[in-house]
């Protein structure tokens, strides 16, 4: 597959921002005005050269060909991936006409031979060597075992600290502050149980955050419980909830699965940070096999993950999953062309479907926030104070999340319906629906949301 007769949308440019600002930024640069010499050609490469505020222009070259998404090189000082210049370039090339096909100056054509000999190498690397710590698995169980006693320690000793809190009474809770909950997080990160830690850290936001606190408490609490104890008791679980309960407790995993090779498309992406790190969520739905799976990818705090994937294109690759029962994150693998638009999208279902499908899921993981759903003909319509996404054809709905009613994306959903129903991709859980990208009832391209 060649890039120079395949356009990408601007949608599915801005999906590739970093954050809001450099959405904008790029967008002010996706006009001629500020380019020269701009070109593409049939390798998948797109280059040019954009006036700054310097004497010489930013050299701005992207790699449109690189099967697990674009790559992008300028000669501007910022740090984010890809740039304001990047992003217009983009732009720019989306527009048909707008680049004219040529040859790649000697500066481009450096980088991208550069960049592609040494994906090339660490390929053949790979395919030659052994996986770090395979040469000796013995010390690999070693530290495996000591890192489970540590694991051990940390969740007796959370169980212990969850009697005195419901010996004292939910009203002790509010008294202690953060302070408390943030020492055991201390205490559970010291066990080298991140997952323990993350889930310790929200229950220290629940006290005195609103009418209803202690109930809501009470349930993490007994979540909090459920996992602890599912650690502790983990040898006498089936292997695929066990499984889950060591991801979930915060165990690193191995994607082990056996490869699927299927044309994914991309169904969302968005980035969630913290002060320590950047992650990247990926959803990726199967035309074939019609399994939607989801890939994550770090970066370190104020920086993007690497991986970028826009939302509408479709990638022939393989994907490996993660162990656990009904666990939707995979790992990509072998990828067999770049990204490339096509007319796809998923099968969606009723609003009471997507309810009985999360429910499901419950029974194989029982801390899961959410599950991967595609509605078909729905409406956005208020509810009071709040938004909901009514079904078409069934009296039933789903309220949106309170973090969804928050984002511009709901005005985009508002707009693109109309009225009328529209199929919408999202997340589906206990708070609500999170939606996150859209399609129009005809044929259309996708739309993300967030």
């Amino acid at each position: 597959m060649t890039q120079q007769g395949v356009r990408w949308s601007a949608d599915q440019v801005l999906a590739l921002a970093p954050d809001v600002a450099s959405r904008k930024a790029g967008s002010k640069l996706g006009a001629a005005g500020p380019w020269s010499e701009t070109g593409s050609c049939d390798e998948g490469t797109v280059w040019g050269l954009c006036r700054g505020s310097g004497s010489k222009p930013y050299q701005t070259v992207v790699d449109l060909a690189d099967a697990a998404g674009p790559a992008y090189k300028c000669s501007c000082p910022s740090r984010k991936f890809p740039c304001k210049h990047a992003l217009g370039l983009l732009l720019l090339w989306a527009e048909d006409g707008a680049v004219p096909a040529g040859q790649a100056p000697d500066w481009a054509v450096q980088w991208i031979e550069g960049r592609r000999q040494r994906a090339e190498q660490k390929r053949e690397a790979g395919a030659a060597g052994s996986p770090p710590g395979a040469a000796d698995p013995e010390a690999a169980r070693r530290r495996a075992d000591r890192r489970a006693e540590r694991v051990t320690a940390g969740a007796t000793e959370l169980e212990q600290r969850l009697a005195d809190l419901l010996r004292g009474g939910l009203a002790s809770a509010e008294q202690a502050g953060y302070g408390l909950w943030e020492e055991t997080a201390a205490r559970m990160v010291d066990a080298q149980a991140p997952g323990l830690a993350a889930r310790v850290r929200e229950l220290g936001v629940i006290p005195s955050s609103g009418p209803g606190w202690p109930v809501r408490l009470l349930e993490e609490c007994a979540l909090l419980h459920l996992l602890d104890q599912g650690w502790l008791g983990r040898e006498r679980l089936p292997e695929g909830l066990a499984a889950t309960v060591r991801s979930r407790v915060g165990l690193p995993g191995t994607a082990d699965g056996p490869p699927l090779r299927d044309r994914w498309l991309v169904l969302a992406q968005y980035d969630t940070a913290d002060s320590r790190l950047t992650t990247r969520r990926i959803w990726l739905h199967g035309a074939d096999s019609e399994r939607t799976v989801l890939l994550l990818s770090y970066g370190a705090a104020g920086r993007a993950p690497e991986l970028a994937l826009p939302v509408g294109l479709v990638l022939d690759a393989e994907v490996s999953a993660y162990p656990g029962t009904g666990q939707p994150r995979a790992a990509l693998g072998e990828q067999f062309a770049p990204p490339a638009p096509a007319a796809i999208r998923p099968r969606g279902v009723t609003t009471s479907q997507a309810a009985a499908r999360y429910g499901s899921a419950l029974r194989d993981d029982p801390w899961l926030e959410s599950v991967p759903v595609t509605l078909d003909r729905v409406v956005p319509t208020p509810d009071g104070d709040s938004w909901q996404l009514a079904d078409a054809d069934e009296d039933t709905a789903l309220p949106l999340t309170p973090a969804a009613r928050s984002r511009p994306g709901l005005w985009r959903l508002v707009a693109l319906s109309g009225g009328a129903p529209v199929t919408v991709f999202g997340e589906c859980g206990h708070r609500g629906f999170t939606p996150l990208t859209a399609w129009p009832e005809a044929a259309g391209e996708a739309v993300p949301l967030c």
